[in-house]
């Protein structure tokens, strides 16, 4: 059998395309191995947010080379979207985001042609023969722009679901618009299919993704009132059409936060975490940042949210060392960061991308004033997140849990619906259960637990 091996840098929304990907390769009669195994096809469904990125997407791939000379190496996503030039030299072929739904298409294509195994015929190229043109994968443009095909995947506990691609937003640091510039929508019926398989294949918890989800528009589809069903309408047809246990949105922008949206959590499916990007807590960085909302517009937010609904967790991220940030705008940022009451903070140094407007700003902050700057604010989001633990000490919560950390230990981890990681110690097998669970102390990766017997 032919083995593939998948490697996933970045987003949730990377994260869902390869999950996707995975299951239909698998369905095809692929075998699906890790991607540190020995396989016949390696694929990187890389990431170019920053040249941290850029600089492990193809380190994967080198080392891909070195485990199997004779594999098939295909590279995907956003860095190769963005410059393909750069990955054609270690990578056998380049295939951007607009390609990456057609993947097995493709893969099938060459193993018609011997150029790479097959899973049924188990052949692929001689020790003699060329590798694969380095040349930006093309297909054929009447396959249609979004479609996925859900099928069943390596695990069931949590799966990711895109529902929307594309951003315009005019952030000036931002490569994203320029590597999926195309903004489109999942019609919600599909969406809700591929739930509906989830919870048949035995998932308990569905994540919503998409590059700015909070764009959502099924332009098929329309409310009672004629209006093309939005993010709060696709959720609504989820927990009203579905028996997800749990439904959980990735990251949203302030200003897409409205009591009307936040009344959806009134259903205990939704969980109580909400991932609302901040960027800076500076108001004049947020303004040479180009981001549509001020702090005062992200208060408004976090208070609806602690208003509405008990117990969320707000997480979000931060950039440092942004062109120009003075120590008075560093220390605003702080600050603000402290009075928000944030459950975790994503801590990240500006990193200029081509192209993006920030590259070319002057007053570029040194390297080791941002490594400074980064470690202020992850101690900071360290103290953020003990403060939110500690208020639900004592407290018994549901906790899905997820696998055995190391085998034969009988030590468990899990999360809670609002995102604290649990651990605990069990004798039975407690893998995608959803269990009652005392918060009895801290763990140095977030809390030890205690199953809660329910009594009949």
């Amino acid at each position: 059998m032919v083995r593939v091996a998948f490697y996933t840098l970045g987003c949730k929304l990377n994260q869902a395309e390869t999950e996707s990907l995975a299951d239909q390769f698998k369905e095809a009669g692929y075998q699906l191995v890790a991607p540190d195994d020995v396989a016949d096809i390696y694929i990187a469904n890389t990431c170019t947010v920053t040249h941290v990125a850029d600089r492990k997407s193809r380190h994967w791939l080198r080392l891909a080379r070195r485990r199997n000379p004779r594999a098939f190496i295909i590279a995907t996503g956003c860095y190769a979207q963005r410059a393909p030039q750069e990955l054609a030299p270690i990578a056998d072929l380049v295939i951007g985001n607009e390609e990456k739904e057609h993947l097995l298409e493709i893969v099938r294509g060459l193993s018609l042609r011997a150029q790479i195994p097959s899973p049924l015929k188990g052949e692929g190229r001689g020790e003699g023969e060329m590798r694969q043109s380095h040349a930006p994968c093309q297909v054929r443009a009447d396959v249609g722009r979004g479609s996925f095909i859900p099928l069943k995947s390596i695990t069931r506990i949590r799966s990711l679901i895109k529902i929307q691609d594309g951003c315009r937003s005019p952030c000036a640091y931002c490569i994203v618009p320029r590597v999926r510039a195309y903004e489109y929508s999942l019609p919600a019926s599909q969406i809700i299919d591929e739930v509906k398989l989830k919870v048949a294949l035995g998932y308990k918890e569905v994540v919503l993704t998409g590059t700015k989800i909070g764009c959502y528009k099924d332009a098929v589809l329309s409310d009672s009132e004629g209006s093309s069903i939005d993010l709060r309408g696709l959720i609504e047809s989820i927990l009203h059409d579905t028996d997800i246990e749990r439904l959980r949105l990735s990251s949203l922008q302030p200003q897409e936060i409205s009591a009307e949206f936040l009344a959806l959590w009134q259903d205990k499916r939704l969980c109580r975490h909400l991932h609302l990007a901040l960027q800076s807590g500076s108001d004049t960085v947020l303004q040479r940042m180009r981001r549509c909302y001020s702090l005062d517009d992200y208060r408004r937010a976090i208070n609806l949210i602690k208003g509405a609904i008990p117990g969320v967790a707000i997480t979000t991220d931060v950039m440092v060392g942004f062109p120009g940030e003075s120590d008075e705008e560093f220390e605003q940022s702080c600050h603000f960061c402290q009075q928000a009451g944030f459950a975790n903070i994503h801590v990240f140094p500006f990193s200029p991308r081509p192209g993006t407007l920030a590259a070319r700003m002057p007053q570029q902050i040194d390297e080791r004033v941002k490594k400074e700057r980064k470690q202020r604010m992850l101690e900071l989001a360290q103290k953020c997140r003990h403060s939110f633990y500690e208020q639900f000490l004592g407290q018994t919560m549901c906790v899905l849990w997820e696998k055995e950390i190391g085998l034969g230990s009988g030590i468990y981890s899990g999360l809670t619906d609002n995102y604290i990681r649990i651990f605990t110690q069990s004798q039975e097998t407690l893998t995608n259960t959803i269990r009652s669970t005392k918060l009895v102390r801290f763990h140095n990766q977030g809390m030890w637990g205690e199953l809660v017997e329910i009594l009949s």
